[in-house]
C-alpha cells in the first residue's frame, strides 16, 4: 500500500428504526471504509446530522414518530447540499412528490452494489471520494450479483 496522505473517509449517517438493519449497515460500511453514525429515529438523525460533519445521510422512509421524508426536508432546510439516499422497502413512496429532493432512491431488495454505487455517485457528485475499499466492494457485489 502506497503512503500516500490520509484522506478522511466520508461519513454516513445510517437511519433506520431496525436495530438488525442499522448493524448490517454499519457492518457493510465501515468494511467498505466509510465512518458510520447510526440513529434510530428521525429526531435522532436531526441531531446527528446537526452535531457531526455527516457526508451522506443513508435514510429509511417509514419509522414510528417523525417519518424519513419529514426527517429529509428537516435536513435539508438545514443543509441543501447534504445527499440523502432513501433506502425504504416501499418502492410505492417513489410517487411521492417529497421524496424528489433525495439524491437516490434505493429499495431495500436491491443488491448491496447498488447501494454501495449510489452511495458512491453521491459522494463523487459533490467532490468526496471514495475509499478505495468501498470501489473494490461495489466491484466484487456486482460480479456476485452477475453484472
Amino acid at each position: 500500500m502506497s503512503e500516500k496522505a490520509q484522506v478522511e473517509s466520508p461519513m454516513i449517517l445510517v437511519v433506520d428504526d431496525d436495530e438488525h438493519l442499522r448493524e448490517l449497515h454499519d457492518q457493510l460500511l465501515t468494511a467498505a471504509g466509510y465512518t458510520v453514525v447510526l440513529a434510530s429515529s428521525g429526531p435522532e438523525a436531526l441531531e446527528a446530522a446537526q452535531n457531526e460533519a455527516v457526508d451522506l445521510v443513508l435514510l429509511d422512509l417509514a419509522m414510528p414518530g417523525m417519518d424519513g421524508i419529514e426527517a429529509m426536508a428537516r435536513m435539508l432546510d438545514a443543509n441543501r447540499q447534504l445527499p440523502v439516499i432513501i433506502y425504504t422497502a416501499y418502492s410505492t413512496y417513489r410517487d411521492d412528490f417529497q421524496t424528489w429532493t433525495a439524491e437516490a432512491y434505493v429499495t431495500k431488495e436491491s443488491s448491496r452494489a447498488e447501494l454501495l454505487k449510489a452511495i458512491r455517485e453521491a459522494l463523487e457528485k459533490r467532490g468526496r471520494p471514495c475509499p478505495d475499499a468501498a470501489r473494490q466492494m461495489e466491484i466484487d457485489e456486482a460480479n456476485e450479483d452477475g453484472g
